[in-house]
């Protein structure tokens, strides 16, 4: 009998909702891609070889490239524009795409654990804990689809063709392309066409797909009766933290600014075009990365909404309560000396509830901030400032950044 009691003692778990395995969720560790790498020896279970996996797929898409245009000229250039002076390519390849690979890293550090946060905080309540984990489900199935990366693929080499195909016609030979033809290319040119460009699309494409499944979780997870408090000193009902893990996506729009700021370094430094001429292009492209990745937190906004108005009527009627209280003790019967005011608790319980009242009434209704925005915006500038070199000496622009910052 007490053999039979331990054994199934052993199988009963007191809360089955503390088993933390279930809300372990990584936006990138699964799918297709992921479970190739780890098959090549270019990917361990929690992202380990990192340094190998950047050497082997950025050395892929621009090695082949240094390599096929100098065997196609014996001095490495072709007509106007060198494999050496395309300073878009070199971006792409050697800086935006191994941040795009290493931000994963960054990624699953910094989201992995937004998900438990939800219970540990008891955001999300028992009864809503059943609707909470089919929502990790579904993420989990949509980041592993094969079906999913296949589509991605399809897209790089049907649209992303065609946007090559519609650029700028060739009118003097460069190092990938010749006049006469859109796909009039060199050898180094078809390999940047269909297998460089592709690499770095299909990794970017990947990217906004996470987004995309992140971002549909959240709003099944808005969907829930969530456990706002309004008192919460993060005046966001405790939910900052999701603004504060936008910071994650921070490498990825620096990724992206340094991708536009690579074009517009080729059109300044070889096209004779003015920076000052791309202003409403780079403002419109950092506002538009911001809002992004900032923009669908709205989805939280009504219940953030509803949970400061119910505070506030909560709260109204404590304090109303309260200070009547306090009048008709300390004013009304019996008029005590300022001293003895002084010294009782009843004076700080009031300072207490208007610090209350006040943290109520200071409650945004959406979980990021004026600091959030700066953040990520300045993330995705980065990239442009080298682009200034061309307007200021390197002395001036030292100086204007100080004065920016101090």
């Amino acid at each position: 009998m007490a053999a039979t009691q331990h054994t199934s003692q052993t199988w009963v778990h007191p809360d089955p909702d503390l088993h933390e395995d279930r809300h372990d969720f990584s936006l990138v560790l699964g799918g297709p891609l992921f479970q190739l790498l780890r098959k090549a020896h270019l990917e361990g279970e929690h992202l380990e070889l990192l340094r190998r996996r950047m050497l082997v797929i950025a050395g892929s898409a621009w090695l082949p490239l240094l390599l096929l245009s100098v065997i196609s000229t014996s001095d490495g250039n072709v007509g106007r524009l060198s494999f050496f002076r395309d300073v878009e390519v070199h971006v792409r390849f050697l800086i935006a795409l191994p941040i795009l690979i290493a931000a994963e890293v960054i990624v699953h550090a910094r989201i992995r654990p937004v998900v438990s946060r939800f219970i540990e905080r008891r955001i999300v309540l028992p009864q809503d804990l059943p609707r909470f984990d089919r929502a990790i489900e579904s993420a989990i199935r949509l980041r592993n689809s094969v079906l999913a990366e296949l589509v991605l693929i399809l897209i790089v080499y049907t649209f992303g063709l065609l946007l090559w195909q519609s650029r700028v016609p060739i009118l003097a030979p460069t190092w990938y392309a010749l006049p006469g033809g859109r796909w009039h290319l060199t050898p180094a040119g078809y390999w940047y066409v269909f297998v460089s460009i592709p690499i770095l699309q299909f990794i970017l494409l990947r990217w906004y797909m996470r987004f995309i499944i992140w971002f549909r979780f959240l709003w099944q997870v808005s969907r829930l009766d969530l456990n706002l408090v309004s008192t919460h000193p993060d005046r966001c009902g405790g939910l900052a933290f999701l603004g504060k893990s936008a910071y994650a996506f921070g490498p990825i729009l620096f990724a992206q600014g340094a991708m536009l700021a690579g074009v517009v370094a080729g059109r300044v430094l070889y096209r004779g075009e003015s920076l000052p001429s791309f202003k409403l292009q780079i403002g419109g492209f950092i506002a538009f990365f911001v809002f992004a990745i900032l923009g669908p937190l709205v989805m939280f906004t009504s219940g953030m909404a509803r949970a400061k108005r119910k505070g506030l009527s909560e709260y109204g009627l404590l304090a109303q309560r309260y200070v009547e209280s306090f009048e008709q003790k300390w004013v009304l019967c019996d008029p005590a000396s300022s001293e003895e005011l002084l010294g009782s608790s009843d004076i700080q319980s009031l300072a207490d509830l208007d610090n209350s009242y006040a943290v109520v009434r200071e409650m945004r209704a959406i979980p990021f901030g004026v600091e959030d925005i700066t953040r990520l915006a300045a993330a995705t500038a980065a990239p442009f400032l080298p682009l200034l070199l061309t307007i200021f000496s390197p002395e001036e622009l030292i100086m204007r950044i100080i004065k920016v910052v101090f």
